[in-house]
């Protein structure tokens, strides 16, 4: 609830700190003397615009403070501030504050965290529910009357909600199977043909590679052929270096013995003949592993150039051919299995759909239920209210299938009539703001146990009513405030006489400089402003007797 209002500069109020407890409170005092400020003043609180209009004169700025405390803080308002990256710790007071420039411009903060002014107005529904002569928020906005009918008729709209998300998931991926098949359908005859060449060409995975490096050792065997066949020459035959070696080695053995030098020159040719050996050997293998034979060379590219142009066709690289192949390959599988998918996916569809239409209709015979239950408790308050001639009815109304939503098949609002043969029409269209008022107090009173706003403010609800009617107003009031906390801006004494507490709006001037004020009164206090609602400027005793038998009778 609201537990606590600090203002400071705004229009008339200088400085001033309200605390506000459980139950009824009422404000009062004389036209003019500053209720409204008060009311703009939270205003700011819950997301108005800000305007530079609410700073006091010669102030740089105004600044308006409240203090909410929860038990436990409500479920929209947390998921407000958790979306909003606001942090408050369980138990701990929600303290808005929204600072207005003379300029015009303003900041809103959040527990001394900055925030946007949507924000404030996101959590506004959660904290203040405002009624007033001319208020197009809170139960006049048919919105609303959906979830109020449903909370109403304790109904279980969460099992509606999952069924629609069963059923939104069910059809989609219906529709995206659906699609998936239509086109591979459509391509079906390209893949068919595509997987053909690819079957052709049989791509293995890193044959690339192998086919490039055999290309490349061929083409340096093309390269070098003419010097390998003419080192060939020189290594080979009866007048090669190599045979020269050798022949000289064997002379050379036979006279080896009749000298030491000659041993040694032996040992030396004989090495030699063994290293050209096995350079003949190494020349050998490098002319067999450079072999260039023009076919074989011609097959491996034209065997790399089909597969580097089928790489490009299909916009992957060599080695994947083979993983296209097997994708192309579950593709067609896919349509040719297309079929029995879709018939499963199509059944899934319709037992959800079924499900969903079940569920719904049945939270459309609670709602049709409550809202006759709804419209006899209303009915039953209007009398009292001095509404005698009205009629409440809540219309519950089946919506067309391609506006049907996990909230069910309904859409609801609540309208009246005011006078007896005229139609009925919404809230927001009724003339009076004060039958407007006395609506709003009714239905609130039938829709008591269904929670709402942490504060309720009524602005004058009691405007040109008096004696009985105020009485019933007051009373009821004072039964909605039994349950949380309702501050009600009144001029009826009957109503006044209801409050818990009950504060005492007031301006006075000094000099070329005027104040609003609010003081919150004591019983004696309380008796003389009520003596003053009955009797105007003048207070006579009789007013203050009677004011006593007002205090008496709450």
């Amino acid at each position: 609830m609201l537990t606590g209002l600090s203002i400071r500069n705004v229009v008339l109020i200088e400085a001033l700190d309200l605390s506000f407890p459980r139950g009824l409170g009422v404000l009062t005092g004389e036209t003019g003397a500053g209720k409204s400020i008060l009311l703009d003043s939270l205003g700011l609180i819950l997301g108005d615009r800000a305007d530079s209009g609410l700073v006091r004169a010669g102030e740089e700025q105004a600044l308006v403070t409240a203090t909410f405390e929860f038990a436990a803080l409500p479920e929209a308002i947390r998921a407000a501030l958790a979306e909003a990256e606001v942090d408050v710790e369980p138990g701990e007071p929600l303290i808005v504050r929204r600072r207005v420039r003379a300029d015009g411009g303003s900041k809103a903060f959040v527990n001394d965290q900055p925030v946007g002014v949507a924000l404030l107005r996101e959590m506004a529904r959660g904290l203040v529910e405002l009624h007033g002569q001319h208020d197009d928020r809170g139960l006049v906005n048919a919105r609303g009357h959906r979830t109020l009918l449903d909370r109403y008729a304790r109904a279980d709209v969460a099992a509606v909600s999952a069924a629609w998300d069963k059923w939104r998931a069910a059809e989609t991926a219906l529709a995206e199977a659906t699609a998936r098949v239509e086109q591979a359908a459509a391509e079906q005859d390209l893949l068919l043909a595509h997987l053909a060449e690819l079957a052709a060409l049989e791509p293995v995975e890193g044959e690339e590679e192998g086919l490039a490096e055999q290309r490349a050792s061929m083409q340096k065997g093309e390269r070098l052929s003419g010097d390998l066949i003419h080192l060939q020459h020189l290594w080979t035959g009866s007048d090669s270096a190599l045979a020269s070696l050798r022949g000289a080695s064997r002379r050379l053995d036979r006279i080896a013995h009749e000298h030491p030098l000659l041993a040694e020159a032996l040992d030396a040719l004989d090495r030699a003949v063994i290293e050209a050996g096995e350079a003949e050997d190494k020349l050998a293998a490098a002319a067999e592993a450079l072999a260039h034979d023009p076919a074989l060379l011609d097959r491996i590219e034209t065997r790399l150039f089909d597969l580097r142009a089928a790489a490009r066709k299909h916009h992957c690289a060599v080695d994947d051919l083979p993983e296209k192949m097997r994708v192309m390959r579950e593709t067609l599988e896919a349509i040719e299995g297309g079929g029995a998918q879709i018939a499963s996916l199509q059944r899934a569809a319709q037992e959800a759909g079924l499900d969903y239409r079940a569920k719904a209709e049945a939270l459309s015979v609670a709602r049709a239920e409550a809202a006759r239950r709804l419209d006899k408790a209303v009915a039953a308050e209007l009398a009292p209210l001095k509404l005698d001639a009205a009629k409440f009815h809540t219309a519950v109304v089946r919506l067309p299938e391609d506006r049907w939503s996990a909230l069910g098949v309904d859409a609801v609002e609540f309208l009246i009539s005011t006078n007896p043969g005229a139609d009925f029409a919404p809230l927001a269209k009724i003339a009076s703001g004060g039958e407007l008022s006395r609506f709003i107090l009714a239905l609130k009173v039938a829709l008591a146990e269904e929670g709402g706003a942490a504060t309720i403010i009524f602005d004058e609800i009691d405007r040109g009513v008096g004696g009985a009617v105020a009485s019933a107003i007051g009373e009821r009031l004072a039964r909605l405030a039994s349950g949380g906390q309702l501050l009600a801006v009144t001029h009826s004494p009957q109503v006044a006489a209801r409050g818990n507490a009950h504060y005492l709006i007031a301006k006075s001037s000094e000099g070329t400089v005027t104040r609003t004020s609010v003081t919150l009164l004591d019983a004696g206090g309380r008796q003389e402003e009520i003596a003053r609602m009955l009797s105007g400027a003048e207070i006579t005793a009789e007013a203050r007797a009677q004011a006593d038998r007002l205090l008496e009778q709450a």
